[in-house]
């Protein structure tokens, strides 16, 4: 005999152990996604910073570099979540056994997770863009 309570939690310790594991992969997920845009974007500045240089001193505004470097990192992301969500929506027979009282194919939570990816994705491409944006033109035309 044990009491109530322990009796409940036992019966749904292997939900809550499936449930944290999910929650940890998407969150290792999500870091993954900050961490490689931020370093694609990074290194494609780094790659165009003659370019972006030469732009400067002709007089592009700070702002107008900023939107280019944004507009290149979030056009590489939204490819990515179309991808990812043609994947996703491919794979909802898979994980059917696992959801409880949603749908696989349930709108809120894709759109969530789009939303959610998006905005980390352009929090990621805010730090090279802002750094292109100060990059000093003849610093840049210099080096090699």
């Amino acid at each position: 005999m044990k009491p109530l309570d322990v009796a409940l939690a036992d019966s749904i310790a292997p939900r809550r152990l499936n449930l944290l594991l999910l929650a940890a992969f998407a969150l290792s997920a999500l870091l993954l996604v900050i961490i490689g845009i931020y370093g694609v974007v990074a290194y494609a500045v780094a790659q165009r910073t003659k370019e972006i240089g030469v732009r400067i001193a002709l007089g592009a505004a700070p702002r107008r570099i900023v939107a280019i470097v944004l507009c290149q990192g979030m056009g590489v992301t939204l490819g990515g979540i179309a991808l990812g969500l043609a994947a996703a929506l491919g794979s909802t027979r898979v994980m059917t056994a696992l959801l409880y009282e949603v749908t696989p194919t349930d709108f809120a939570t894709f759109g969530t997770t789009v939303m959610t990816v998006g905005f980390t994705a352009f929090i990621a491409c805010c730090g090279p863009a802002v750094k292109a944006s100060l990059i000093d033109p003849l610093v840049a035309l210099r080096s090699e």
